[in-house]
């Protein structure tokens, strides 16, 4: 369940409540007229099924709430109610499968753009999967997978095309390719400060590497690879099981292969910083694929699932005396 905390427009107030008596999957609705301050107006709560709540948010935005109030949405981790336990039995679908389009927008905004914090973090991850590079440490790898904030702008970019939002898919593919260029170039003056305090060598790059020299030889596996960890990812920011990421992020090898890719430029090794930039491009390309495939198929069965659900309720409707 999730509990909704509106300020509305007083002159909008019986337009909300009507919306919300009427959609399937709400309850504990409750109504304090005046109470609002900053913006003024009425305060309107109630509860409603994950399941329900994006066709909700959808009616609640045409009223313009979001614009002259507000709109917030809390996840409810326990509630003992059987009218909630109706509310979700009533509601179409299971709550696990429906995607709050709003949310997901609203997270991938906030991930997808280009901060400094951003930038630290996968210039850190980079760096480390440098190290990993050199010493042929896969530990050090996995790390560094697990550290790179990349799957944001990822995730952006499959929302942007999936929901036509340009300015979103913008920002993301600035995030993108700004944030792998700076990471990039940090760890080619990383590497070569390495170098001067004599901890990497050329001999280590050029070595056969068993354990990390497959991230500048990519192959087919890569692109599947990428597209399962798409699929992956997408299901676990939809779904809320933010879990599943910390696998997604070290499933791929997008920051080892710019970290190859930058070490490789460092010893002037252009071979390998062909084969890694290629293997991080395959990556991306194949999560981008995955992740937007998914979010249209959610897209698609969860409007056929709204459909049947409003179907047997006008049958139900209809055959009621």
């Amino acid at each position: 369940m999730l509990h909704l905390r509106m300020i509305v427009p007083a002159d909008r107030t019986d337009e909300a409540v009507a919306c919300i008596e009427k959609s399937i999957g709400t309850t504990h609705l409750a109504v304090l007229q005046g109470a609002a301050r900053d913006p003024v107006g009425d305060l309107v709560m109630c509860d409603v099924a994950r399941e329900a709540a994006d066709e909700l948010l959808g009616e609640l935005g045409e009223l313009g709430i979001e614009k002259d109030g507000s709109i917030s949405v809390e996840n409810i981790d326990l509630s003992l109610s059987h009218r909630a336990d109706q509310a979700e039995e009533a509601a179409p679908g299971e709550g696990a499968d429906a995607v709050l389009w709003e949310h997901l927008a609203e997270s991938t905004h906030e991930e997808s753009t280009l901060s400094v914090t951003y930038l630290a973090f996968l210039a850190v991850a980079t760096m480390i999967a440098a190290c990993g590079v050199v010493l042929d440490n896969a530990i050090l790898i996995v790390g560094a997978m697990a550290v790179g904030p990349e799957f944001g702008p990822l995730a952006g970019i499959c929302t942007a095309l999936v929901q036509r939002a340009p300015r979103l898919a913008l920002r993301s593919l600035v995030a993108l390719l700004v944030g792998f260029a700076v990471a990039m170039a940090l760890t080619v003056g990383f590497s070569l400060m390495m170098n001067g305090f004599n901890l990497f060598h050329d001999y280590q790059v050029t070595a056969e590497r068993p354990n990390t020299g497959f991230i500048w030889k990519p192959d087919m596996f890569s692109f599947v690879v990428a597209v399962l960890a798409g699929i992956a990812g997408t299901l676990s920011l939809t779904s809320a099981k933010s879990g599943a990421l910390v696998g997604v992020a070290i499933s791929v090898t997008t920051v080892p292969a710019a970290a190859n890719a930058a070490v490789a430029l460092s010893y002037g090794e252009y071979a390998q910083a062909r084969g890694s930039t290629e293997q991080l491009l395959l990556n991306l390309a194949g999560i981008i694929l995955a992740g937007t495939l998914t979010l249209f198929v959610q897209k698609l069965l969860w409007a056929k699932q709204r459909e049947r659900t409003a179907k047997a309720a006008a049958r139900k409707a209809t055959a009621q005396p």
